[in-house]
């Protein structure tokens, strides 16, 4: 029997913290109605899936950090998140479809990546919706700590409510240094 992963990544846009990724393999029993892109889904319904993914599935969630994002870049460590889930899943899957039209470099693993997969592929909307909520936890966290900045709200997105905290409160420890808003006010203030 063919073992289908699906693989998505979360908080890419973001100017704060770790890229999260997800890997799933989906029980045969799921309800796949249920499972569509996260962005279309509110939170309360994405946080109540999660928890139905989790329990019916083999899923694995991994992360890149804020400085491996400023070393490689996003896109590089969006990978390397994503090569990571891949890794920790508990099976090994047959086939990995990834989000998305780049793949992590992974010999022994057969990749390929789906344009639009988070709604085309269930496998791709469960690993997009527990990569989000697991990722908007952290963000959540985060926001108690640094406040000003309404990372509950925004989830770190340069929204102009972010950008004006960044102009008003300066860089946090947390923000990607190599992202360009970030950049540009961290360049002013030193």
């Amino acid at each position: 029997m063919k073992i289908i992963a699906g693989v998505d990544e979360a908080g890419r846009g973001s100017l704060i913290g770790p890229v999260y990724a997800a890997a799933v393999i989906l029980n045969n029993g799921i309800n796949i109605k249920l499972l569509k892109d996260s962005k279309s889904i509110n939170r309360e319904k994405r946080e109540k899936l999660s928890k139905y993914i989790k329990n019916n599935s083999t899923w694995a969630i991994a992360k890149a950090s804020r400085n491996e994002i400023d070393k490689i870049n996003i896109l590089q460590a969006s990978l390397l998140a994503m090569k990571r889930a891949i890794k920790k899943l508990k099976k090994k899957p047959s086939q990995v479809l990834i989000d998305g039209n780049k793949i992590p470099l992974m010999r022994s693993y057969k990749i390929k990546a789906v344009v639009k997969g988070d709604t085309k592929i269930p496998a791709i909307s469960a690993a997009s919706i527990i990569a989000k909520v697991a990722r908007d936890k952290f963000v959540i966290s985060l926001s108690k700590k640094n406040r000003g900045y309404y990372w509950d709200r925004n989830f770190g997105y340069g929204t102009k409510q972010h950008l004006i905290a960044l102009k008003k409160i300066g860089v946090t420890k947390h923000h990607r240094k190599t992202f360009s808003p970030v950049s540009k006010i961290s360049k002013h203030n030193i």
